[in-house]
């Protein structure tokens, strides 16, 4: 009886006959092709990260438009900036009037190489997108709105 037992684990055991080993072979293979394909698109780049045809470029390239972007703080609170306004515009009134009609604080950071850029709290992008395009600061065309 023990002989018609080991013979029955050795027909049992070969790869070919066993339909279970065969699925979880074939389960091994799906995952590993899944995983190579996975890999493969590590190397998109970051969708956010600006495109420039000389990576050294100086941020006075920037200047030419005006960049809205929102920055992730802490669980659900963000933050907007608005960069690459014009110095003639007074960027504490603009403040005050963004504050007022989008119910939200925000405040003025000096930054050394991309000049003055108003922060306000929460996502405001398409707000001050339509702000600055109604109120004829800018036209649509020189706004750049960066983000999710």
């Amino acid at each position: 009886m023990s002989d018609s037992l080991a013979t029955a684990a050795t027909n049992t055991s070969s790869t070919n006959d066993n339909p279970i080993l065969v699925q979880k072979d074939l389960a091994n293979e799906l995952n590993n092709d899944a995983l190579n394909s996975t890999i493969l698109n590590f190397d998109k780049g970051d969708p956010f990260a600006q495109s420039f045809d000389n990576e050294f470029e100086e941020p006075s390239v920037l200047k030419n438009k005006i960049h809205i972007r929102i920055q992730q703080r802490n669980g659900r609170k963000t933050l907007t900036t608005l960069q690459g306004l014009s110095s003639d515009y007074d960027f504490k009134r603009l403040l005050k009037a963004f504050k007022k009609v989008f119910a939200c604080n925000g405040t003025i950071i000096k930054d050394e190489t991309y000049g003055e850029v108003i922060q306000l709290q929460g996502d405001q992008r398409q707000n001050i997108k339509s702000f600055l395009v109604e109120e004829g600061l800018s036209k649509k065309s020189d706004i750049e709105v960066h983000g999710f």
